[in-house]
Parts: structure tokens; C-alpha cells; sequence
């Protein structure tokens, strides 16, 4: 099979086209066709060296694929032979074959393409146990997520908003926080023009937010506890302005703040699961009834990765940038 690996730790130029064996599904897992591949930030993490897979994962990137089942490993009993499934998987995306452990491949919500579903795996479970498992946001409270048209964004925006939040944002430029909006946030921020402490203060009456997700980190860490009301949740799922920061932890014991993060990748098979099986129960419903959707930013030849990753790089993109296989 053809496939996308890494040369050695670097740019873009370090994703070379490479040709593999088409790997065997083990105990447990599905062999899947790839129709498409979601690409994510921690491809890049990956690319440059600082994000290396699991034990026993693949090395190939890729965290989120879609495609045809057509090989089951011993045990399987779902999903069947042809199905065509949405799969988590902790490498080995970037190809046209990947193997993926069947709890983790769910049935393609009625309705969306196989594009559309390989952008859903990552990023809609990352927010759900993030926003809704750890945080625990409940109907009615207010919500920030920070930069609301990468992938992340796009997604909490609208779980957030169809499970009864008000929903703030952060983004780079008026016509991006105009299609967050769009999107269903109820204000858009434009954090290059606009203090976001200072306006969520005044959106808020300095009552402060419920719940924060943030990928910056850095000196946005103090910033977000400053946003938080009363009994406010802060959780981290990445760092893009560094992982080591400084707090006044008076503020976060005076208003009983829940600082918190995870990362996906690592957790066991079992416990990614659950997450998926949250997905299928919570918000596959969501899918099929049209009140969230993939946004999409654009697709690729899976040989066109390299320029995939200068796509994300740039960060002018709005939604999940896909490969097509």
C-alpha cells in the first residue's frame, strides 16, 4: 500500500510517500480501506519530533480515518465486513490501509460522506470528554473556547451550543469570528484587536464563565482563570504558546476554580471506548438529526500531504483539512 511516514523529525518536506505492507488486523481489530484521513495538529507535533506514538502504535501519522471495513481480526463481532465506519486510532492514518481496534470504529452517522466522517473522530472526542466529561458543562452555563475555526473550535461551538450553553469564542480576524458566529457561538472575539478578559467580563456583567477549552496555554493560563466565574472549570488539551506558566493561585482557591487537562492519545483501548461510546449515544443523534456537522476546510491527495500540513501551519484554515487517499 501506499502510505505517508516521516523521514526524519522536521517541515513538511520530513512527510515522504512510502510503500508498506497492508497491515493485519490482530485480536479485536478491523482492517479499513481508507477513504479519508482527518490531519491534526498532533500530526505535526509528531512530524517535528515532539509527539511520538504510543507503544505498539503505529508510526505512521494519522489519528482519524474513514473507510470500509474489510478484514476483521479474531473476535470481532462488530462492525461487520463492508461496513463503513468513522475509526479513532492512535497512528497510521495516513495510508491507504490502517488497522484501528474495533470499540473504536463506529458506524458513519446516516447522511455524511465518508470525507465528512473522517473530520469527526479526534476532534469530536476530544471535546466530548473534555468539555462534557471533565468539565461537566450543564444547559445553561457559558462557555469559551479558544480559537473557534480550527477543528477543535468548529466542533465545541456547536456541541456546546446544541447541548444548551451560551457560547463565547476566540479568532484571528473579523471574518473569522464572523463564521463562528455564523456557527452558532453567541459572541466571537477577536483576540488580535480585542482584550478576551476584558470582553468576556463585559459579555458576562463580571459574573465570569463556567467552562474554558484551551490549546494556547502559556500566559493565556492566568488570563483564562481570570475569565472564570465562581466554581469555573479550566481544562487544557494543548500548549501552542508553551506548556510552563505562572499563577496566582490565590485567585483560583478564592473562586473554588477546576484547572484540569488530558490528552487522547495515550489512554488505553478501553477507556477510549467509553469516549466513542458517549459519541454514538449523545451525539451521533446529533449528526443525523443536521443540528451539528463537520466543518470542513479543505481536502488533499494523500500524496499531497506536505502541502496539508503548510495548509495547517498557516492557520488560516476554517474547519478539519482532510486527506483523500
Amino acid at each position: 500500500m501506499n502510505a505517508i511516514a516521516i523521514a526524519e523529525p522536521g517541515g513538511p518536506e520530513a512527510l515522504v510517500c512510502v510503500e508498506r505492507p497492508v497491515p493485519e488486523p490482530g485480536a479485536n481489530e478491523v482492517l479499513i480501506k481508507v477513504a479519508a484521513a482527518g490531519v491534526n495538529r498532533p500530526d505535526i507535533m509528531q512530524r517535528e519530533g515532539n509527539y511520538p506514538p504510543p507503544p505498539g502504535a503505529s508510526d505512521l501519522p494519522g489519528l482519524e480515518v474513514a473507510g470500509e471495513v474489510v478484514a476483521l481480526g479474531p473476535g470481532v463481532t462488530a462492525p461487520g465486513l463492508g461496513e463503513p465506519v468513522a475509526a479513532l486510532i492512535s497512528g497510521g492514518g495516513y495510508a491507504e490501509y490502517c488497522v484501528a481496534p474495533a470499540p473504536l470504529a463506529l458506524p458513519v452517522p446516516a447522511g455524511l460522506t465518508l470525507t465528512e466522517a473522517a473530520a469527526i473522530p479526534e476532534t469530536f472526542a476530544t471535546v466530548w470528554t473534555n468539555v462534557f466529561e471533565r468539565a461537566r458543562l450543564q444547559p445553561g452555563e457559558t462557555f469559551l473556547v479558544h480559537g473557534g475555526t480550527s477543528g477543535i473550535g468548529t466542533t465545541a461551538i456547536q456541541l456546546a451550543k446544541a447541548f444548551g450553553a451560551t457560547v463565547l469564542t476566540t479568532a484571528g480576524s473579523p471574518e473569522k469570528c464572523a463564521f463562528c458566529e455564523e456557527l452558532g457561538a453567541d459572541l466571537a472575539i477577536p483576540y488580535k484587536d480585542v482584550d478576551f478578559v476584558a470582553a468576556v467580563k463585559d459579555f458576562t456583567e463580571k459574573r465570569g464563565l463556567d467552562v474554558i477549552l484551551d490549546m494556547v496555554g502559556g500566559d493565556y493560563v492566568q488570563r483564562n482563570l481570570d475569565c472564570l466565574g465562581t466554581e469555573g472549570r479550566l481544562v487544557q488539551i494543548a500548549f501552542l504558546k508553551g506548556p510552563k506558566v505562572e499563577l496566582n493561585l490565590i485567585r483560583l482557591m478564592l473562586k473554588r476554580l477546576t484547572l484540569a487537562g488530558s490528552v487522547l492519545r495515550a489512554r488505553s483501548v478501553p477507556e477510549k471506548a467509553q469516549v466513542m461510546e458517549g459519541l454514538r449515544q449523545h451525539v451521533w443523534p446529533l449528526f443525523e438529526a443536521k443540528r451539528v456537522k463537520p466543518v470542513l476546510d479543505s481536502t488533499y491527495a494523500l500524496q499531497d500531504a506536505a502541502e496539508a500540513h503548510r495548509r495547517m501551519e498557516t492557520s488560516r484554515h476554517i474547519g478539519k483539512i482532510v486527506l483523500l487517499p
